[in-house]
């Protein structure tokens, strides 16, 4: 079986303002293109605070252009990545500013059944970790009330988060609702010193979806992204891994970036690397 390979959004363009992952305000459309030269499949679209205000997928006439340049060049968008809820995490805030939260979360699953995604990946990483049992229970509360739009929609909710293996397969065993689902990430595993084989025996059975990059784990507790191969991940041991729960979604390139202005051949590159473990 072929790897089905898409990219993050903003990975096909030079950053902007010096940000290292957030929605391309100048050069969306121009993503198009680049991904089907780059023999990318999917664009997994990207809301965040700081193109909120421009990002077309939070109007009926921009979901109408994405959907209209999705057929053009022959490109899926099967995710909606919300790293708004990086800037504006669902705990650690008051019960109106986490109602409004919910609210926007809401609305991201509406918009990703316009574009044709079957998921919305929920960040709890970094600024949104989860660090205590008041804020998981917190979670599991805020996850329970949008279960019902996810139905509505038929949109999976995708969790990202930095727990080990047992605290994971706890938490989730909490939300057993098959439409709550799991998105590996092999960057931030292997940054945070976790090993595949038991990650994926604990929950292997919940993962939907799978970003790839590669995290270099230092002494000083910092993880710096690398690219692929350059890092702490054992890709053998995780695409072994991958085979053995029968995954057969994508792979989200969610890689180290490359020189501005070489985009497409970096990401080509990396993609190669990708299919030589999958195929």
């Amino acid at each position: 079986m072929q790897a089905v390979l898409g990219v993050m959004q903003g990975r096909l363009s030079a950053p902007e303002e010096s940000r290292f992952q957030s929605f391309p305000r100048t050069s969306w459309r121009q993503e198009f293109p680049r991904a089907r030269d780059a023999g990318i499949s999917y664009i997994e679209w990207i809301y965040d605070e700081y193109g909120a205000s421009v990002n077309p997928i939070a109007t009926v006439e921009g979901r109408a252009e994405i959907n209209a340049l999705k057929e053009q060049y022959g490109l899926q968008t099967p995710s909606v990545c919300g790293d708004w809820l990086m800037d504006f995490p669902l705990i650690r805030c008051s019960e109106p500013e986490q109602a409004q939260r919910v609210r926007v979360l809401h609305d991201m699953l509406h918009w990703a059944k316009a574009i044709g995604a079957s998921r919305v990946v929920l960040p709890f990483v970094d600024a949104s970790s989860i660090h205590t049992e008041e804020e998981a229970s917190l979670v599991i509360r805020v996850l329970e009330r949008s279960l019902p739009v996810s139905e509505e929609t038929g949109v999976e909710l995708h969790l990202e988060a930095d727990f080990g293996p047992s605290r994971f397969v706890g938490f989730l065993g909490r939300v057993p609702h098959p439409a709550i689902k799991v998105n590996y990430d092999t960057g931030n595993s292997s940054g945070l010193g976790y090993v595949a084989r038991e990650e994926f025996a604990a929950y292997g059975d919940r993962i939907g979806s799978i970003h790839i990059k590669d995290r270099l784990r230092n002494p000083d507790g910092s993880v710096t992204t690398k690219p692929l191969g350059h890092g702490s991940a054992d890709f053998d041991e995780v695409f072994a891994c991958i085979r053995q729960i029968k995954y057969s979604g994508g792979f989200t390139l969610q890689v180290a970036r490359g020189h501005d202005g070489d985009e497409v051949n970096w990401i080509k590159q990396q993609a190669e690397f990708v299919r030589n473990y999958w195929n």
